[in-house]
């Protein structure tokens, strides 16, 4: 399905029916990536995926791309569902969107999953590297920014095992625009500091990780997740930064536990409450 959004189509996905939750996925990715997720949890929750502006099935326009204008997208998209709360979960550059989601629109959020993603902001290094990866882009294409990522992405139990998925995400780095891969790459790069943030996320919360992620180490994705009051943690056995594709039976299963346990209960209203006064505090 493909909506007008802020100027251009966007396109998604929505199936299954309850409660909803909407899934952001990687760069350079598309919403395919959560196939997985729609089969194994659609009997329970409506599903949303969506193809981020530059990826996929959406356009991908020739301009300036930021993590504020994805997070616009998003709400827009939210409002054309009439969707007024929803479950987020936000994988790598997916994470990176829903800080910034949440920070301009907290309301939103029943609740967050944080996959194989980190807080911090790009280091002088990392900046260097996003550059010198959108000047290959441009000049080379995106079977070289395939080349590139596919070590970043996979863990190695994945890499040496699992042809399948070698194969399936190329296909889907390679279908992407080189506008889209480009506009990420200056997104990414310009994105704050979310560090600070991460002590006033008032919903419940999950952090999952793979054992074998080398884009967002273990051991630097659970300190994130010890700054985050009354977040749970996960980490996923042989797999690497995708592990919703690597392992999608326990990447659905922490899901489903956490918004069993998490949701509906009484931790959830404890949690919807301390949102509400926090919004109100502050004038929304």
């Amino acid at each position: 399905m493909k909506a007008q959004i802020n100027g251009i189509n966007l396109a998604f996905s929505d199936e299954g029916q309850g409660q909803p939750i909407v899934f952001l996925h990687a760069f350079p990715l598309n919403r395919s990536m959560w196939n997985p997720q729609i089969e194994g949890l659609k009997s329970q929750f409506r599903i949303i995926t969506i193809d981020l502006r530059g990826h996929g099935e959406s356009e991908a326009p020739m301009w300036r791309y930021s993590l504020g204008q994805f997070a616009e997208d998003i709400k827009g998209l939210l409002e054309h569902l009439g969707i007024s709360k929803a479950a987020f979960v936000g994988l790598s550059m997916g994470g990176y969107i829903l800080f910034t989601l949440y920070r301009k629109y907290p309301s939103l959020f029943n609740a967050l999953v944080l996959a194989n993603t980190r807080a911090t902001a790009d280091t002088p290094e990392a900046k260097v590297t996003r550059f010198s990866m959108a000047q290959i882009a441009y000049k080379r294409g995106s079977s070289t920014i395939a080349d590139l990522m596919l070590p970043k992405l996979l863990g190695q139990t994945s890499l040496d095992h699992r042809q399948d998925l070698v194969k399936q995400l190329r296909q889907m780095i390679t279908a992407n625009q080189i506008s889209g891969i480009v506009g990420d790459l200056m997104a990414m790069e310009e994105r704050p500091d979310s560090t600070p943030l991460l002590r006033n996320l008032k919903v419940p919360t999950l952090v999952i990780v793979g054992d074998e992620d080398l884009a967002s180490p273990p051991e630097e994705v659970q300190g994130m997740a010890e700054l985050i009051p009354g977040a749970s943690f996960t980490i996923i056995p042989k797999a690497g930064h995708v592990s919703n594709l690597e392992q999608p039976e326990l990447f659905n299963q922490s899901i489903k536990e956490f918004l069993g346990n998490k949701i509906n209960n009484k931790e959830f209203n404890h949690f919807q409450d301390l949102s509400n006064q926090w919004w109100n505090a502050e004038g929304k």
